[in-house]
């Protein structure tokens, strides 16, 4: 037998565009004499819909186009996912595989539909007397190579096994998922004989009685499919919202370079405009790595001091009396050092980007990381602005690891200057940030990075990181290089008090700040926003937390 596996864009909520493709490519995969055609799951509606799912007039428009499916099948067997009314998941719905021919169609597998999740297991149809099962899958992260596994499946069964997964972008509002839209086939050993490139669309055609030789295993980076997921996931969201220019504030630090690189893979040099906005606190060392990065990248460049309009604001808004009942007599307000920081950060999004970007016709970026959003190091309404965030699901080990993946497999060549790598990061808004000095941010990344990554990715608190730093295995715990803990904290008094700072700000502040922040592109499912639900709740010491700092302190 010969199946054609289609891996086709599903665009969500529109099952008229989804069902008019899926007849063009059950043509294609009659013109290539396959016998069957395997789609994804909920291959008309798409999966993330938000309250359209409430919509019992959408459910049955997709049911309506279910019978066209139905129809196009003519002379050959097509399966496919559907959504359909009666069950115990999102709304009442289930998520049903549907078999049709010759304008008959038959449900052949039926799961809860469980729209919040971003994990499914694929629907599974085992074809009558073939020994061959189906999987149509939708999901942004697929998990059908880990325990229980698909491959583990094909050799209980002692059957060959067809997958396919869903393409294409969809969010949760405010968190984005790229699709990748794989084909994979497995024999009845296990082995993997079939994988198509993700992010791609086709009709790959197998013949059942002839498969192919076992794919020999390939390792990569594991930069590489991140850096896939988003170079797709820009183009495709900024084609969604019809954005074909972005402004990009590079600072000559790595997470700007690395967001000025990853637009440029995605979209051209030519769409992409950079902005360096010095005030009198950044070094001659970043901006020439600023500039030289965009000879680098080819772009358009601009360079806008701000340290006069950030003066002239400290000036006026010092000098304005506060008037009213209330007000004590002469009184004014105090810009401090610290306000001036993010007045800093606000000038240059509020005032420079947007306007910069209103005027070439385009949007600014934010390129904020995970660990910077962990704990808010960033500035409301500043460097937290942006129509979309895209690195804000890397941690900055992975932001590094980007740059230099960029430069050595995407552009081939130093394109991201080894200096950006090199410096201390640094926000460079004091004269505390000086990076000639070898000052920079408060947080130490070859720390900070997987102490944050276990408040977040593992649900770790500090009763678990404080049991691990007490029996002396918290580098092993948490996954950061050994001898650290004790190189940045000599006591454990030092230990404790970073702990609880940086814990306070997780569960305070930085709440109310990753909630007002942009969209943002999920690559691991461990995003902030729709991954990641939080409420502003504030932090909390366990009982046992609290008698074992009394205990560590005492020593």
């Amino acid at each position: 037998m010969k199946i054609a596996l289609i891996s086709m864009e599903i665009i969500p909520g529109r099952p008229d565009l989804n069902a008019a493709a899926m007849a063009e490519r059950i043509r294609e995969a009659k013109d290539a004499h396959a016998e069957l055609a395997l789609f994804p799951a909920l291959s008309l509606s798409g999966l993330f819909l938000g309250s359209v799912w409430k919509q019992p007039s959408f459910v049955r428009d997709c049911t309506a186009y279910a019978e066209e499916i139905a129809a196009a099948a003519d002379g050959i067997t097509v399966i496919f996912g559907n959504v359909d009314a009666g069950g115990e998941g999102c709304c009442g719905l289930s998520r049903t595989l549907l078999h049709a021919r010759d304008g008959v169609l038959r449900e052949v597998a039926r799961r809860p539909l469980h729209g919040a999740g971003t994990r499914f297991s694929p629907l599974l149809y085992e074809l009558p007397n073939e020994n061959i099962i189906l999987a149509a899958d939708v999901s942004p992260f697929p998990i059908c190579f880990g325990a229980g596994s698909l491959a583990e499946t094909a050799r209980e069964k002692h059957s060959s096994i067809f997958y396919v997964n869903t393409l294409g972008l969809q969010d949760k509002g405010k968190t984005v998922y790229a699709f990748p839209g794989r084909a994979h086939a497995f024999n009845e050993k296990g082995e993997r004989v079939l994988m198509s490139p993700a992010y791609t669309e086709g009709v790959t055609v197998i013949d059942t009685e002839h498969l192919p030789p076992v794919l020999t295993s390939h390792s990569e980076k594991p930069i590489a499919p991140i850096h896939r997921t988003l170079r797709y996931a820009v183009r495709k969201f900024l084609a969604r919202i019809h954005m074909k220019r972005v402004v990009i504030g590079i600072s000559g630090g790595i997470d700007s370079a690395v967001a000025a690189a990853l637009y440029v893979d995605a979209i051209g040099a030519e769409n992409v405009l950079l902005v360096n906005m010095p005030s009198k606190f950044n070094s001659a060392t970043t901006k020439g790595l600023a500039a030289q990065l965009a000879k680098n990248l080819g772009c358009r460049h601009m360079i806008v001091p701000i340290e006069e309009s950030v003066s002239y604001t400290a000036k006026q808004l010092s000098e304005i009396p506060i008037e009213g009942v209330a007000a004590a007599p002469g009184e004014h307000l105090t810009i401090s050092s610290f306000v001036r920081e993010n007045m800093q950060a606000r000038n240059r999004s509020g005032r420079v980007l947007g306007t910069i970007a209103a005027a070439w016709g385009a949007g600014f970026t934010c390129n904020g990381n995970k660990a910077e959003t962990t704990v808010g190091y960033a500035t409301l309404y500043g460097d937290l602005a942006g129509f979309l965030c895209a690195l804000a699901d890397l941690w900055k080990y992975q932001v590094y690891d980007l740059a230099r993946y960029l430069n050595e497999h995407v552009y081939g060549r130093e394109t991201i200057p080894q200096g950006i790598i090199d410096i201390v990061p640094s926000a460079e808004l004091s004269d505390a940030q000086n990076v000639d000095e070898g000052k920079g941010d408060p947080i130490r990344y070859p720390y900070h990075d997987y102490l944050f990554r276990a408040f977040v990715e593992a649900d770790r608190n500090p009763e678990d990181i404080l049991t691990h730093y007490a029996d002396d295995d918290l580098e092993a715990y948490i996954g950061c290089e050994k001898g650290l803990v004790k190189t940045y904290f000599p006591t454990a008094e030092d230990f404790i008090a970073d702990l609880e700072h940086w814990w306070g700000i997780y569960r305070g502040m930085a709440v109310a700040k990753r909630i007002q922040s942009p969209p943002l592109l999920s690559v691991s499912g461990h995003a902030y926003g729709s991954d990641y639900p939080e409420s502003q709740i504030g932090s909390y010491e366990t009982i046992r937390y609290r008698a074992l700092k009394e205990k560590l302190l005492q020593k």
